[in-house]
This record gives C-alpha cells, sequence and structure tokens, in this order.
C-alpha cells in the first residue's frame, strides 16, 4: 500500500500518526494475502491478525469493526490502485481526443484489452479478492460491495464508455444511444473471457490462447459497433 493512496485508503485523516498508519497499512497487507486465500468466511480474526504478527486486540484497535472492517479496507484500497492502473492505460492507448486513424482501430482495442488483462496479472492479490467476492457474494456484507463496486468497476466502467463516446465522435464506432453497454459488451467480448477461463488468472491461459480471445473478441465487438 504505497504511495498518495495509503490514507485514503486506510479511511483515516491524514494527521494519523505515521506510526499507527504503518501498522494498519501493515495489517490490510498481510489480510489482503489472507483473504485472497481463504475468501472473506473462511478467514477468521485470528488468522488475520497470526498474519500480521499481532495480536487480536490490536487488530481491533486499529479496526473496531473487525473483519468486515479489514476486509472493507482492504477490498476499496486494492480497487483504487487497479482502478488507477486501468484507467492510465485507457488513457494512453484510447486518447478521445487523438482518434486512431481508422485502419488502426482494431489494433488499437486489442492492445486496451490485452492491457486490461495485464493489469490482472500485475494485481493478482486483488483479482484473487474478486474471485473470492464472486463465489461467496452472499456473506459478503451489502455495503462492502457497494463499496468495491464504487472504488473500482463502476469508474473504470464510466472512463472507458467516455473513451468509446469520443470514438463515436470520431466517427469510428456506433454505440447506439449507450456508450457504457458498448463497453461492456467490448470487455465481456475480450477481456473478460480471459479472466473467466483462467479463473482471475489463478489458472494463465497459454499465450496463443489469449491472442486468440483478444482478438476474436475485438472483431466480434467491432461487427457490432463499427460505424457504417
Amino acid at each position: 500500500m504505497a504511495g498518495s493512496n495509503d490514507a485514503r485508503a486506510e479511511g483515516v485523516p491524514p494527521e494519523i500518526p505515521p506510526r499507527k498508519l504503518a501498522k494498519r497499512i501493515a495489517l490490510a497487507k498481510a489480510a489482503c494475502a489472507v483473504f485472497g486465500r481463504e475468501g472473506y468466511a473462511r478467514a477468521s480474526v485470528d488468522a488475520l491478525a497470526a498474519a500480521a504478527g499481532v495480536s487480536t486486540r490490536t487488530l481491533y484497535n486499529h479496526f473496531p469493526g473487525g473483519k468486515a472492517e479489514l476486509f472493507a479496507t482492504v477490498v476499496t484500497w486494492t480497487s483504487a490502485e487497479v482502478r488507477d492502473a486501468q484507467t492510465a492505460r485507457l488513457h494512453a492507448l484510447l486518447d478521445p481526443a487523438r482518434p486512431p486513424h481508422p485502419d488502426n482501430l482494431e489494433r488499437d482495442l486489442t492492445a486496451l484489452a490485452r492491457a486490461m488483462v495485464g493489469v490482472m496479472s500485475e494485481h493478482s492479490d486483488h483479482f484473487a479478492l474478486v474471485r473470492h467476492i464472486h463465489a461467496e457474494v452472499g456473506h459478503v456484507p451489502a455495503e462492502v460491495l457497494e463499496a468495491w463496486k464504487d472504488a473500482g468497476p463502476r469508474p473504470v466502467a464510466a472512463a472507458l464508455a467516455e473513451a468509446l463516446t469520443g470514438l463515436a465522435a470520431a466517427g469510428l464506432i456506433d454505440v447506439h444511444g449507450d456508450a457504457e453497454l458498448a463497453g461492456a459488451h467490448l470487455m465481456a467480448l475480450s477481456a473478460h473471457q480471459i479472466v473467466q477461463q483462467s479463473h482471475y488468472g489463478l489458472l494463465p491461459l497459454p499465450e496463443e490462447e489469449n491472442d486468440r480471445l483478444l482478438t476474436g473478441g475485438v472483431a466480434a465487438f467491432l461487427r457490432a459497433y463499427r460505424a457504417g
């Protein structure tokens, strides 16, 4: 948990003593590994404290809400990191102010889908958490689910919709009145195929299979959305 995300992700004011903040960060880092391995329901407070090398009393001193508060902290922190990584790649590869030449549209969309898949391998702990969220959604507090969506998936979907709106304005695609749905289709046909088939990166696919899914997915997207 490094950089400017630290205080924001921990949900604490910036004037918190550095030593206390460092302890909260250490607890959240250790918890991330435990939740990614065990999921929310199976991870015990004792195991979470042991992973951080502290007593359960210390854990509750920093996270009075116990496991639920710690899980919410970890999920929102890692979601913010993944969001920042994904939107940075999106802006670099699909800038609405500089739309690609029509001949390069398929190439650039494929590069974007490949970059989104790359984020999964770079943030494997977060996607292990997401895998467990989907698997045990009935046991995850509703407010944690909303916090996760607000921290990561929703802002990324909005950024992708904005980028596709730019492509539509340039006459390259037709979003049929719903840029957010078009973005969901692009990801579902390309990157999400790899996410699902690799079980969120747990069982990586061969590179040639990744390429087949990415290029085929983008081609299918363009058959439905290319303008004219």
